[in-house]
């Protein structure tokens, strides 16, 4: 049995897999310094952790030194904890990334700009008018039969369970339309398993669709070689119809890699807005006050090498339109389905 098969079989994630490799690993090649449980110890406690374990410095040009000295001068071992909290969240924004967050009994530091910033290209209540009221359910997914023969999925969470006997059902209901929509817009991710288990039906060959790197030590620059990434099709039930997928910003990490993966689909066409990203598998650490911290700590590619954390682009760029917006259409559904009628010709 290959590695993807024992993932999917006992549904544990990419992300707990590496987890265990990279605290193995880290334990056995890296002293871990101790600080003492004062605003000053955290501040290095936190600024270290991110130094010899954060993944993406170089590529985004961050200067941590230089992060280090300016929010240096901000701690006070006399400050109160809240005073040291948003001290220590404002220096992780410094890396602008939405897999880095910290920690504590009173709040969540989190760095929300990737979506925030730009248009939402979502809209619930026409999500809702398309399922209407006789969607069916299977596991995380909503899906329906729209009037001109074109199966619509709304799949909203990675976190939420998909399983092989429920894709199956999806896409054997939808085995005599004309094609498929799969709409993951404000979808902020979740398990990569579901995220890879959803793409291997849309695949009828193995196909290398990224790669991986894992940190080999302290410096910034330290990972392994890249470490390619297969998608294998399921073992029954290929969709080949054509398929449009939408996307948004809101479209981050796990939902970030079922796009990367969909974009290597022969007949599988990405539309809406640029994804948010999110590529940097995330782990987590903690200080000694208790508080922990989550951070990017392996970077993921697509299959020609390139970082994905900033986002992949769509092959066919549409924005809500505030027109159809008022007349009760969604956009991007609305050119989905236009496409795959022009498919179906």
């Amino acid at each position: 049995m290959n590695i993807k098969m024992f993932l999917n079989k006992h549904n544990i994630s990419l992300w707990l897999l590496g987890f265990a490799w990279f605290a193995t690993v880290f334990s056995a090649c890296i002293e871990i310094e101790e600080y003492d449980n004062s605003p000053r110890g955290n501040f290095e406690a936190l600024w270290k952790i991110m130094d010899e374990q954060y993944c993406f410095f170089d590529y985004k040009n961050v200067d941590w030194d230089s992060i280090h000295t300016v929010y240096s001068g901000k701690i006070d071992n006399q400050m109160n904890q809240v005073a040291l909290f948003d001290s220590l969240d404002a220096m992780l924004q410094e890396v602008k990334d939405g897999h880095v967050n910290l920690y504590s009994p009173f709040d969540v530091g989190r760095y929300w700009k990737w979506f925030e910033d730009y248009p939402a290209n979502y809209n619930q209540e026409l999500t809702d008018k398309y399922l209407g009221q006789t969607y069916r359910i299977a596991g995380g997914m909503r899906y329906q039969m729209l009037e001109d023969s074109i199966g619509y999925v709304r799949y909203a969470d990675f976190s939420l369970p998909i399983g092989e006997t429920g894709i199956q059902y999806v896409l054997a209901s939808f085995q005599k339309c004309k094609g498929i929509i799969i709409d993951v817009r404000n979808n902020g991710g979740g398990l990569l398993s579901n995220s890879e288990l959803l793409a291997s039906h849309f695949f009828t060959k193995k196909t290398l669709v990224g790669y991986i790197q894992h940190k080999t030590g302290k410096g910034h620059n330290d990972f392994s070689e890249p470490y390619p990434q297969y998608i294998e099709p399921a073992t029954y039930w290929i969709c080949k119809q054509p398929v449009v997928v939408l996307t948004n910003r809101k479209c981050y990490s796990a939902t970030n890699d079922f796009v990367n993966a969909m974009k290597r689909a022969t007949n599988v066409t990405i539309l809406g807005d640029q994804t948010g990203g999110g590529s940097g598998l995330p782990f987590s650490s903690e200080l000694p006050n208790g508080w922990s911290v989550r951070f990017s700590a392996c970077p993921m590619y697509n299959a020609d090498n390139e970082q994905i954390e900033f986002g992949i682009e769509p092959d066919v760029w549409y924005s809500l339109s505030p027109e159809d917006v008022a007349g009760g259409k969604d956009t991007l559904i609305e050119a989905a389905r236009a496409l795959i009628q022009e498919k179906d010709v």
